[in-house]
């Protein structure tokens, strides 16, 4: 008989299981230095600017600062001008941008989609134009549209119809028409390429199945591209609750206090009478209002 042959089973070598990375917390060192800078001029200030709301700190004619808690807030909603600055606000931001900015940016970006190629690029540039001039300039521009002795009352001269002074009369509705003409290029862009994203196969169908052109933009372009409208919602009522430079260059917030809105009441409260506490808890305030506002736009 052959002699047996031993055959030795190998072993089965199980995989050695990584050990933990020790080098893991390195990854986070070249994010350091710019946390770091957000941390002191960023963070720094806003939380200094919490502080200053709590306080009674002046420009001029106070020694010291003291801390004085809810007194600032507890005068701001007690305040008649506060209240009228509110409301300004409101109707500043519904007609400006929830009507003003996003309706019309919706319609231009509509009928340029079936515009010839000249005409877009002769209504875009025309549109962005007001866009990208800064503020100040557009506030000026606007100032010498409504004034008086402008081009607006000229030109109802012109046809014979009766002129007035419009930044006396209207001033909420001549800088709420200023915003929209300035920051609609911003909607427009927005649904621009909103539109662009819906696939034709869609809307030839639904012409096809007798859908008429008002039936295709409700039922078909609206659901579609309403993520797009949340967005330029959210963002353009932030935009728009901060304007300030446009205001201040047109009518400084008057006559009166007629188009005050919150970020020109907090700057006459804080600069003009010197109440650098009780300013920036209005700022606090408008603060909060963009903060409800991004709620209520993206649900």
């Amino acid at each position: 008989m052959a002699t047996a042959t031993k055959v030795a089973a190998a072993p089965t070598e199980t995989p050695a299981r990584p050990g933990p990375r020790r080098g893991r917390p390195l990854r986070w060192l070249p994010l350091a230095p710019a946390t770091v800078m957000l941390l002191l001029f960023l963070g720094g200030p806003i939380a200094y600017c919490v502080y200053i709301a709590f306080t009674n700190m002046q420009l001029t004619g106070a020694s010291s600062t003291d801390f004085v808690g809810l007194d600032n807030f507890q005068r701001a909603f007690g305040d008649d001008d506060f209240r009228n600055a509110v409301v300004l606000t409101l109707v500043f931001t519904l007609l400006s941008s929830l009507v003003g900015q996003n309706t019309l940016g919706l319609a231009l970006a509509a009928l340029m989609q079936r515009a010839s190629r000249p005409v877009r690029t002769l209504t875009g540039s025309i549109v962005i134009a007001a866009w990208v001039v800064p503020e100040i300039v557009a506030g000026f521009l606007l100032y010498a549209f409504f004034r008086r002795e402008g081009t607006l009352n000229a030109l109802l001269d012109w046809l014979g119809l009766p002129s007035q002074n419009w930044l006396y009369t209207l001033p909420i509705l001549a800088v709420s028409f200023a915003n929209v003409w300035r920051g609609t290029a911003f909607s427009m862009l927005v649904y621009s390429a909103a539109l662009s994203e819906i696939p034709k196969e869609i809307t030839e169908a639904a012409e096809v199945d007798g859908a008429g052109g008002l039936g295709r933009f409700w039922h078909i372009t609206l659901p579609m591209i309403r993520r797009s409208i949340g967005t330029n919602l959210m963002l353009n009522t932030l935009q728009t609750l901060s304007v300030f430079g446009l205001i201040w260059a047109m009518t400084r917030g008057g006559p009166g206090n007629r188009s005050q809105t919150l970020p020109v009441f907090m700057y006459d409260q804080a600069f003009n009478k010197s109440l650098i506490g009780y300013g920036t808890a209005v700022a606090l305030l408008l603060l909060l209002v963009g903060r409800c506002s991004r709620w209520c736009t993206c649900g």
